[in-house]
């Protein structure tokens, strides 16, 4: 053996710190440039009066039946406006916690990756039963409440 050749099994090369920076970069670039009009375009749009040119909710639109979502481009506009208590009415459990996790997943993965690293959340078998549980009885509740 030569002392050039390592000992061991060569680590797989990742991306380097500065290659990660620039792809968050990129990446939320991109997230707010296409976010920005959206915005701009939900503000002036409101989705509270019939004939807006919004996509709809496809699974509402097949069955008849809000989805566990529903509620969440009024929502949003409601957010936009300063107007806290009918956001918790247009979808209370998207607000309450959908909001905060997306929040927080967003935020650790912009500072992992301007300080060069990559973030990955790993959601386990638990945390998805937790997440389909909560959206199957959101679902129900607010079909058979009303």
């Amino acid at each position: 053996m030569s002392p050039e050749e390592p000992c061991g099994p060569a680590a797989p090369a990742g991306p380097t710190g500065a290659a990660v920076r620039k792809r968050t970069l990129r990446t939320a670039s991109i997230a707010l440039a296409l976010g920005v009009p959206a915005a701009v375009y939900l503000w002036h749009t409101d989705p509270h009066r019939p004939g807006q040119l919004l996509l709809p909710c496809p699974f509402k639109w097949a069955t008849g039946l809000l989805c566990p979502l529903c509620g969440g481009t009024r929502m949003a506009y409601d957010l936009m406006h300063g107007e806290v208590l009918t956001a918790f009415h247009d979808n209370a459990v998207l607000l309450a916690l959908g909001g905060p996790v997306a929040a927080y997943a967003v935020t650790r993965w912009l500072v992992a990756g301007l300080r060069g690293r990559t973030y990955r959340p790993r959601v386990t078998a638990r945390g998805n039963a937790v997440v389909l549980g909560i959206a199957a009885v959101w679902m129900i509740a607010r079909n058979v409440v009303g």
